[in-house]
């Protein structure tokens, strides 16, 4: 599936303005399948900065990967070479974006990740021409292990899937927890059936579960766990409770403690506004991924209005300097690329009918990741 569209859909003339648009950027995201929530609020947050922009001079090219490394790369691939787009985004999971990011930044293509931070790409593997504007993988499940340590809790049972993301969340939770592991688990990724994996939380004495499952996967496990009656206490990161997961969960989520980088409640004008005008052009309320899409298109905007995207280092440098509102507030980048910023403590709960989450602390104070030393750029 190919979708072309411009940042202003409704200027007459749309077509003509594709053909002589003056920076392409190339967004390689999950529209279909598992995960393809995550994508298409990663696609219109990003449209909705552009849109509110008013700039007519950047194209979007917006392909569906279906969650396959293979046809990301494919699609990568005819992106840089035959339509030979400046800039590329959108990619949510961890081992596309292995796939993709090394390749794409080796032919001098700017990244900019909405989403997914892998370990590998923050560290020896890191490249000047790589921003993540969400987080680095471990983040979240750091915040989730240091709220865990604070919370009191001494045995934890940890699982997540078998996929690097999956493997940085238990690294990252691990770093920042003080007590002891009553069990680790690696699940497959798309796995729906977790009895197996509930039994073995109900026989291992540990006093509350982490988890890392996030689309689908996610609503499967709460489900089953609440249904299960094992009734220990529950810490995970946003992407097991972010805002589309949790009206499918239902009441199985309400109470439940998880870390973000954003919510809707963060007190700033850029992200009451982004809260206001997301739910009116889309008819839901937007989700963490939404405002990381927003984001990225925002660093975008506001590096373009400084440099000109040809001048790679004078772009490299706009970029690097993040001047622009974020949804989060106070945002800038580490020497590798990636976040410092606040990782926040949720609870989730209802409002009227709808199943949403108050920040309720801050789990860990502008925070960067754990790799940055080992990036020489």
């Amino acid at each position: 599936m190919k979708l072309k569209t411009l940042a202003m859909a409704g200027v007459l003339g749309m077509a003509a303005c594709a053909a002589q648009a003056d920076i392409k950027v190339g967004m390689i995201t999950t529209l279909s399948g598992g995960g393809a929530g995550l994508g298409i609020d990663v696609r219109d947050g990003f449209m909705l900065a552009l849109e509110q922009s008013g700039r007519s001079d950047i194209e979007v090219i917006i392909e569906d990967d279906q969650r396959k490394p293979d046809i990301a790369v494919q699609l990568a691939d005819k992106m840089i070479q035959s339509d030979k787009v400046d800039v590329m985004t959108g990619i949510i999971w961890s081992n596309l974006a292995m796939a993709v990011v090394p390749g794409a930044v080796a032919q001098g293509k700017f990244y900019l990740s909405p989403n997914a931070g892998p370990s590998a790409l923050a560290g020896k593997g890191c490249n000047k021409n790589y921003f993540n504007v969400a987080w680095q993988n471990d983040n979240l499940h750091e915040g989730a292990g240091a709220y865990a340590s604070d919370a009191g809790y001494k045995s934890a049972f940890i699982l997540a899937p078998n996929y690097p993301a999956g493997q940085d969340a238990l690294t990252g939770f691990k770093r920042f927890f003080k007590g002891d592991l009553a069990g680790e688990i690696y699940t497959q990724l798309g796995q729906t059936d977790y009895a197996a994996e509930i039994a073995q939380i109900r026989a291992s004495g540990a006093d509350s579960v982490f988890f890392f499952l996030p689309g689908g996967m996610g609503i499967s496990f709460l489900k089953q766990y609440a249904d299960s009656g094992v009734g220990l206490p529950v810490v995970g990161p946003a992407f097991s409770f972010d805002q589309g997961i949790l009206q499918a969960v239902g009441d199985a989520a309400l109470g439940v403690i998880n870390t973000s980088q954003w919510n809707k409640d963060i007190d700033n004008p850029t992200n009451a506004g982004f809260v206001a005008s997301f739910s009116a052009k889309y008819d839901r309320l937007p989700s963490l991924y939404a405002s990381q899409g927003f984001d990225t298109a925002n660093l975008l905007i506001s590096a373009l209005e400084s440099a000109d995207i040809n001048d790679q280092d004078a772009f490299r440098a706009a970029l690097e300097a993040a001047d622009f509102n974020s949804t989060r507030g106070e945002f800038a980048f580490g020497p590798n690329h990636h976040p410092i910023q606040n990782i926040y403590v949720r609870e989730v709960i209802k409002e009227g009918d709808i199943y949403t989450n108050k920040i309720i602390g801050t789990a860990l104070t502008q925070h960067g990741d754990a790799y940055a030393a080992e990036c020489k750029m």
